[in-house]
């Protein structure tokens, strides 16, 4: 097929969070099975991502409130088996060192209704113009959510564009879009969205304007990251932050595909950037790793201690709340506590805070360091995962590969993927709790702990959850499938 994905970030070039890593594993693997991919990005500003030299395409009009804008389309390849990329170049927009928020201030960009819509035009266009015969546009989250409305309403008599069919994945539910008419409705200054931005309409969210809603609607097929966090969305006001009820009239429409992971990139057989890789059958190694860890993170050497490691951004939504309560408690057991992430300040200062207050067992890192996260994956015991909600999580799956067992709450993807061990049958993954709360979390550390202590039970665990398969292969099958089923509604 001949494939177009579209998103605001993408491994190597650009990566706040997980999206990064699933559209450069899931592209690179399609390319592998034989599909026709090219990934249209923002071309992010410089020192964010590697230096590729890039062909000029062409270039396209977008009309703003304030004039018409360009936009250049650059191209280059993303490795020698990889996809074509397609940058989106508009330096007023898009020469940010974060796609999302201001550094300085951890908040949204002022303009993020303004750069939301230029991109979304700016594939459109591309499409219309540059890239003729594309079957499938993969759509993903807000940032390209208004792609579906112009496609089907402003350009809805276009033959090329009428023909692709669109899939929109929901990576995250709880970043919506959402804005004052006032904001958008000039920027995109067409009748049609005018029209549909009224009460009751597609657009329409409680008085102002929802992109995540309409791709929803426009969309030809919907696809959520885990077969469980699509159920969560439709019928769980908690998970579906007010779309719930719009969700459960595309049901139909509706499916969930496990994300993967790729393993040229999180393998500790081959990965350059540990110090020491190891097997599922030697495992000597790990504990090399694990020295460097402490090393790294400036806590005492003590191998036999069990470290739990956390990577993830600092906000609400990981569980920060309940390790806030719980990890006093947590203190009291023989445990070391690392934590490498950005995010929320209150959340950066409490963790500075641990930091002081137990400068022997709590290693802290507050920015995003590649490195640094592949040696927590190889250097911990266990990996917590608190989330109040997960859509599908990556770091459970990297953990398993890395034979660091996680503790997760079962919400979304991680009850997809985590099982409670049983030692007495040998089955299950790792430790799970159910309730939100910080009693429940500390009872799965608790259990983790006590296997811990149990040490060829231990050696039997990490070294079966290290041969647990979640590579892409399977979830790029998935994904055609999903392409042929939108494609075909447009026949």
């Amino acid at each position: 097929m001949k494939i177009a994905i579209a998103s605001s970030e993408m491994v190597p070039f650009m990566k706040v969070g997980g999206l990064a890593d699933v559209i450069g594993a899931l592209a690179k693997e399609l390319v592998r099975q034989g599909h026709d991919v090219r990934v249209l990005l923002p071309r992010p500003g410089p020192g964010s991502g590697p230096n590729r030299k890039t062909e000029p395409v062409g270039e396209v009009a977008i009309p703003m409130r304030s004039g018409i804008e360009r936009a250049g389309i650059e191209r280059v390849r993303s490795g020698p088996a990889g996809p074509e990329i397609l940058f989106v170049h508009n330096d007023r927009y898009f020469d940010r060192p974060n796609p999302y928020v201001d550094p300085a201030t951890g908040r949204p960009w002022p303009d993020s209704a303004q750069r939301t819509i230029f991109f979304c035009k700016a594939i459109v266009e591309t499409l219309r113009s540059l890239e003729p015969g594309v079957e499938v546009l993969h759509l993903n989250d807000h940032q390209t959510g208004l792609v579906p409305v112009l496609m089907r309403e402003v350009f809805r008599d276009e033959t090329g564009l009428r023909r692709i069919g669109i899939l929109f994945a929901i990576h995250n539910l709880g970043y919506q879009g959402v804005y004052e008419p006032e904001e958008v409705l000039p920027e995109i200054a067409d009748p049609a969205t005018e029209r549909l931005s009224r009460a009751g309409g597609p657009l329409e969210f409680y008085g102002k304007v929802n992109f995540m809603k309409a791709a929803i609607l426009y969309a030809d097929l919907i696809v959520t990251v885990s077969e469980r966090y699509a159920l969560e969305i439709q019928h769980d006001p908690e998970h579906g932050f007010g779309l719930e009820g719009v969700l459960r009239t595309r049901a139909e429409h509706l499916v969930g595909i496990l994300n993967g992971i790729d393993p040229e990139i999180w393998d500790p057989e081959t990965d350059p950037l540990i110090p020491s890789n190891y097997t599922a059958t030697d495992l000597g190694s790990k504990r090399d790793n694990k020295e460097r860890l402490l090393q790294a993170v400036e806590l005492p050497v003590e191998l036999d201690v069990p470290v739990i490691g956390m990577i993830s951004r600092l906000v609400g939504q990981k569980g920060f709340d309940l390790l806030e309560d719980a990890v006093e408690e947590m203190m009291d057991l023989p445990l070391k506590l690392v934590i490498l992430g950005s995010g929320d300040p209150r959340y950066e200062a409490l963790l500075r805070g641990l930091r002081e207050k137990h400068p022997d067992r709590i290693g802290v890192s507050l920015t995003f360091n590649d490195p640094l996260a592949h040696l927590i994956e190889a250097g911990s015991d266990f990996f917590l995962m608190p989330s109040r909600y997960e859509p599908c999580g990556l770091n459970q799956m990297y953990s398993l590969r890395y034979g660091t067992i996680p503790i997760v709450r079962t919400t979304g993807g991680l009850a997809d993927t985590i099982r409670e061990f049983d030692v007495a049958t040998g089955r299950g993954n790792g430790f799970v709790f159910g309730p939100y709360e910080p009693g429940a979390m500390l009872g799965a550390i608790r259990r983790g702990l006590a296997v811990y202590e149990k040490r060829r039970a231990w050696k039997k665990l990490v070294s079966t959850v290290m041969r647990i398969d979640h590579s892409w292969a399977r979830a790029a099958a998935e994904y055609v499938r999903a392409y042929r089923r939108a494609a075909g509604a447009r026949r």
